[in-house]
């Protein structure tokens, strides 16, 4: 087995060892499940439609992507097993996407889970399944930038509850920068262009437009590029933190 298989494992491994993976499902499944009837109306609107769900997921994804990925980084340093990675034969930015891969293989596993909210549509009624596909296509596009995100954070500190609250507010940066109220302040200050540029970075506004039926090339690019910069920025901090090793 290769280094870089070695140590997915071990980190896919580590989730489930220990009551974490277990407990970030759960809690996913009942925020997601509870925000989508009781928030979403699922059966008051009378339409087999998944939107409700995707429309609120991207919230209790803000509540828990910062938990799940909060100890990725900030353990190692903690711990000293940070050693550990150093000595295997594996350059960093493996050993990145090693960590980003384990995280996201959980939070997709968890999200996947759903998936008898979908049977029981398809029981009641006749869902367009080619739009909720790609809804689950979307979340899963969204959720590589949040944890790519959450991934680059840890690396900053050993300090797990400030991870924490400073992924939280980067991620609900990212939620708001499409909303009209939250752009009014930016608008009085800055010019039109800027205005856009910013509204165009917004996780709501990327997933609305999968989660339609619409697969625009530009959309699943937004997410791609955003993970891939934090991704890279994680790998910054880390030859910094080890000296520019």
């Amino acid at each position: 087995m290769s280094p870089f298989l070695a140590l997915l494992r071990r980190e896919l491994a580590a989730y489930f060892r220990t009551p974490l993976a277990l407990v970030y499902t759960v809690i996913f499944l009942m925020l997601s499940n509870s925000f989508v009837f009781y928030l979403g109306d699922l059966y008051e609107t009378g339409q087999a439609s998944m939107q409700a769900y995707f429309r609120l997921l991207p919230w209790v994804c803000l509540l828990l992507v910062p938990a799940l990925s909060m100890r990725t980084w900030s353990e190692e340093f903690r711990s000293g097993t940070i050693e550990l990675l150093d000595a295997l034969p594996l350059p960093p930015w493996q050993q990145v996407l090693a960590k980003f891969g384990a995280l996201w293989g959980v939070a997709i596993a968890a999200l996947l889970l759903s998936f008898p909210l979908w049977l029981s549509l398809a029981w009641l009624g006749d869902p367009d399944h080619g739009t909720i596909m790609l809804g689950y296509v979307g979340t899963c596009l969204m959720l590589a930038a949040m944890l790519s995100i959450g991934l680059c954070v840890s690396s900053f500190s050993e300090n797990q509850l400030v991870v924490y609250l400073v992924t939280a507010v980067i991620l609900l940066l990212y939620l708001l920068a499409g909303y009209p109220l939250a752009l009014n302040p930016v608008r009085e200050v800055f010019p039109q262009h800027v205005v856009d540029l910013i509204g165009s970075m917004s996780f709501l506004t990327h997933l609305n437009a999968i989660t339609r039926g619409v697969l625009d090339l530009r959309d699943v690019l937004f997410f791609a590029l955003t993970a891939m910069f934090w991704l890279t920025l994680n790998l910054l901090v880390l030859r910094a933190r080890k000296g520019g090793a």
